[in-house]
């Protein structure tokens, strides 16, 4: 073959590899970036496969902080899971040291502004999870290892989310025994690994004796939430 004929064939046959290694480029690393941006998402709980006779006291949000609500907590050692906002804490902290540093008690997290996170975008969901926890570490010197979202409304970014901001579970619950206003909610059975949902609110005191009460009469026991969702 001549030098031009064999010129002309090479051209040729790179130009045919051009695409090839066009696609393979684009291909390959856009398809691979999410795996490795995010991680395995978290199980959602909103009961407890268990054995044992107990049953999980969650407390939401902590703008209203009662002295007697404090006080059963303490004086009964009820081991709550306290899903904490920021701003609850940013003018009374020391409420919360006291459950604490004197009970049984956890914080856990609930995002910075209680937002509904399936609105959000993945940056705007890691922004509120990671934004809480990085609050409550530096505040109490414990990072939280629940999330529990706003509303109980979650998708799978936020299960994702949850993961890369150091939660092992997204914890919703079993039912919610908060009363709002006149309105009382019904009065469950509950059995063994029920999470019980109750809200720092004027009615606090009167909605944990309730819980506290069910669970004795159910013979069962709170126990701290955390230890029970494995890793």
């Amino acid at each position: 073959m001549s030098r031009p004929r064999l010129r002309r064939a090479l051209r040729g046959a790179l130009a045919a590899l051009v695409p090839v290694a066009l696609l393979g480029g684009l291909s390959g690393p856009a398809q691979a970036a999410p795996v490795a941006a995010w991680p395995e998402p978290v199980p959602v709980v909103s009961h407890v496969e268990t054995g044992d006779p107990v049953v999980f006291i969650t407390i939401d949000d902590g703008w209203y902080h009662d002295p007697a609500a404090a006080k059963l907590l303490l004086d009964r050692r009820v081991p709550a899971s306290l899903f904490l906002l920021p701003g609850a804490y940013s003018y009374d902290s020391g409420y919360f040291h006291t459950l604490l540093n004197q009970g049984r008690s956890r914080v856990e997290n609930h995002t910075v502004n209680h937002p509904d996170l399936t609105s959000l975008d993945a940056a705007g969901q890691k922004a509120e999870v990671c934004g809480a926890r990085d609050q409550h570490l530096a505040q109490f010197g414990d990072g939280p290892r629940l999330l529990r979202p706003p509303y109980g409304a979650y998708d799978a970014t936020t299960r994702t989310a949850a993961r890369a901001c150091g939660a092992k579970a997204v914890v919703t619950w079993t039912y919610d025994l908060t009363t709002w206003g006149q309105w009382t909610p019904p009065t469950p059975r509950l059995k063994a690994g029920d999470i019980i949902l109750l809200h720092f609110n004027e009615t606090l005191e009167q909605d944990l004796k309730r819980a506290l009460d069910l669970a004795d009469a159910a013979g069962l026991k709170p126990a701290p939430l955390r230890e029970y969702v494995p890793e």
